[in-house]
Formats: structure tokens, C-alpha cells, sequence
């Protein structure tokens, strides 16, 4: 059965892989522009190159999107697997726990109150907030210091020119999301064969990176070892 996981990043991959499809076919005249108004025939027009270039742009902006969302649901899903088999703080691995004493810290102690009836199992979630796990700074460096952080492999087979292929959607989805660059200055530089190529790296890598979470979990690997054997 495919997992939560895999299902949400295939959905997410597909939305994405569709608007580059379409991006291609603008750029080589495949499809086109249709207009026309009150009544009057229609007119076909090629695509205006400028709006080629935001379009290329708006590119780093899903790219960007399936990167954190993934990582984003990748994290909650190692949560969500221990609330759901009740697993408690003393069990946990070493990082995890540094972790979960990291949450609550930044957590509202009169929510956490109201939330932790067995303190041991309901500490672990109680202080998880998923919409502050990443704000604008994933790239694979970040992948790979967070994947160390909760103790599941950051290795894959897929690696070559990735860690510039995250950077630079990051750095351009930043500089479109604060306004520092415009649409057509970060269109401008890409080609959509460019585009493509680094969708279909990304979406590989990523694929791996959810492959590696779940052989985390199916191997209750965010368990410490020294607990395993009281359980």
C-alpha cells in the first residue's frame, strides 16, 4: 500500500510537472495564446517573451513549494507515527529528545498544559508546531543537517548537482518572495530545458529522501537502542 507520504509528494510532483509541460509547449509555439474580446474572432498569438520569463520565474516557486512541503510532511510524519504508537519520551533516541525539549521551549506552556494528560508520551507532541519547522531556508545542506538531527539517512543515489539545484531555487524563491529581484530578472537566465531538467532532479531526490524516512520508520529507528530491549 502506498504511504500518506508518497501519495501527497506524487500529487504535489504531478501538479508541478504539469506546469513545466506547459511552459515548454508555450516556448515552442505547441500551444498558444488565444484572444479576443466583445464578440470579435479570436486571434492566435505566440507567447510575449516577458511573460516567458515570469513564467520561468513563477517555476521556482512550485519547485520550491514541493521541497519544503515535502520536508514539512516528512518531519510530521515521524510525529505522527509516535503518537500513534503511544511511544514515549524515555524511549526516544538522543536526538530526537534534544528535539522535543528544543519544541517545548518554544512553546506556549498553557497550551502544552492543557495537552499532556501522560506527560512521558504526550511531551513528544505537545510542543510541535509544523508551520515553524522551515521558513525560506531549505536547501540540501539544511536537508541533510535536519535528517541528522532526527537520525534517518540523508544518503541517495541521486546527488550529482543537486546541492546547486536547491540552492539556487532557494535563493530565487527568496529573492522573488522579498521583492530583492523581479520576475524577469530570474526568468531571464534559465531556459526551460534548464527548468526541467532541474524539476526532474529535484523530484528524484526528494522521492529518495521520503524512501529514506520510511525505512526510518518501518524500522522503528527513531527508538533509542539502549530502550529497544524493555520494551
Amino acid at each position: 500500500m502506498t504511504s500518506t507520504l508518497i501519495q501527497d509528494f506524487n500529487e504535489r510532483s504531478k501538479e508541478v510537472s504539469k506546469y513545466f509541460i506547459l511552459l515548454k509547449s508555450l516556448e515552442q509555439g505547441t500551444t498558444q495564446l488565444s484572444m479576443g474580446s466583445n464578440g470579435n474572432s479570436s486571434k492566435i498569438k505566440g507567447i510575449d517573451p516577458d511573460l516567458l520569463k515570469t513564467l520561468k520565474a513563477s517555476g521556482f516557486l512550485l519547485l520550491y513549494n514541493l521541497v519544503e512541503s515535502t520536508m514539512r510532511n516528512v518531519i510530521e510524519s515521524v510525529f505522527d507515527r509516535l503518537k500513534r504508537d503511544g511511544v514515549s519520551y524515555d524511549q526516544i533516541r538522543p536526538e530526537l529528545k534534544k528535539i522535543i525539549l528544543k519544541n517545548l521551549k518554544n512553546a506556549n506552556p498553557d497550551i502544552i498544559s492543557k495537552h499532556t494528560a501522560a506527560i512521558s508520551v504526550d511531551i513528544i507532541t505537545a510542543g510541535f508546531n509544523k508551520e515553524k519547522l522551515f521558513s525560506g531556508n531549505i536547501d540540501q545542506r539544511k536537508i541533510r543537517e535536519t535528517a541528522s538531527e532526527y537520525g534517518f539517512s540523508y544518503e541517495t543515489d541521486y546527488i550529482i548537482g543537486i546541492g546547486n539545484d536547491l540552492l539556487a531555487i532557494k535563493a530565487n524563491r527568496n529573492d522573488l518572495a522579498h521583492g530583492i529581484k523581479s520576475f524577469t530578472e530570474v526568468g531571464r537566465d534559465q531556459t526551460t530545458d534548464e527548468l526541467l531538467s532541474i524539476k526532474t532532479n529535484v523530484i528524484k531526490y526528494l522521492k529518495q529522501i521520503i524512501q529514506n524516512i520510511e525505512t526510518y520508520l518501518e524500522n522503528s529507528e527513531y527508538l533509542d537502542p539502549a530502550s529497544v530491549n524493555t520494551l
